[in-house]
């Protein structure tokens, strides 16, 4: 038996599992929106588990953040001519190797673990 879940109660889930710190709350709407975009797009209905999302997906605040964590990548700084060139070839690297989902306003976005 599946229930649907609308936006209000993925917040809510993830204050009853206690991680509501492990997203910002404009992360879990990204990350809402993808996975309602996924279930639409391959017709697949995905089980709410606050545990394995907490386990599989990852927000960073920036590209900085995120090459804190990963420091295995080709791209350098150098050879772009400013930080928007820059940002854009490490978000391009990164869809290269896994799902990269953009938080709408912000430099942040989350990206599942690999």
């Amino acid at each position: 038996m599946k229930q649907s879940v609308n936006l209000y109660d993925f917040h809510n889930a993830f204050r009853e599992a206690d991680r509501e710190n492990q997203f910002s709350y404009e992360g879990r709407e990204a990350l809402f929106e993808y996975l309602e975009c996924y279930e639409e797009d391959t017709g697949e209905e995905i089980e709410l588990d606050v545990i394995s999302l907490c386990c599989d997906y990852e927000e960073y605040e920036n590209v900085a953040e995120y090459l804190d964590y990963y420091t295995e990548t080709d791209i350098k700084r150098g050879d772009y001519e400013d930080d928007e060139e820059y940002t854009e070839a490490v978000k391009e690297d990164i869809q290269d190797n896994t799902t990269l989902i953009e938080i709408e306003d912000s430099d942040g976005f989350i990206i599942e673990q690999y």
